[in-house]
């Protein structure tokens, strides 16, 4: 693979991620830079796509002890190469999966709520508004 260097605020900038975030993706164990001479962390195509890999399964509500368990399972951006994963990978899988369910249902009752509210409020405003045409018609005097 041919190694780009790519300055830690330009990986950080399209992908969303501030070169704290990076340093502490370092930390956690999810990615490693290389030190370009001046000092300056570098990376390459692959730590880009890891990058996004991070960021979307952290969007997900995954965190990071999980994410550092499954990379070794992710390939490109979207593929997943099943290995024999130990029953604790899986019991924590099953875990963060049944917390999403549950964040899932939640976040759509609360979408429901809301959308009833403007339902409500919208019927209202039409309502105010036919009722406030109806008074302030003019009177056509016959």
């Amino acid at each position: 693979m041919t190694s780009v260097f790519v300055l830690t605020h330009t990986i950080s900038y399209p992908y969303v991620a501030a070169s704290r975030l990076l340093r502490y993706y370092e930390e956690q164990g999810l990615i490693a830079s290389r030190r370009a001479p001046n000092g300056w962390r570098s990376y390459d195509e692959r730590d880009v796509d890891r990058v996004r890999q991070i960021r979307g399964l952290l969007d997900v509500g995954l965190p990071t002890r999980i994410i550092r368990q499954i990379l070794p399972c992710l390939g490109e951006p979207g593929d997943i190469h099943v290995s024999d994963a130990s029953p604790e990978i899986i019991a924590a899988l099953e875990r963060e999966r049944d917390r999403m369910t549950e964040r899932i249902r939640l976040l759509v009752r609360n979408r429901d709520a809301i959308a009833a509210y403007l339902d409500t409020l919208r019927d209202r405003h039409a309502a105010d508004q036919a009722s406030g045409a109806l008074r302030q018609r003019p009177s056509l005097g016959i």
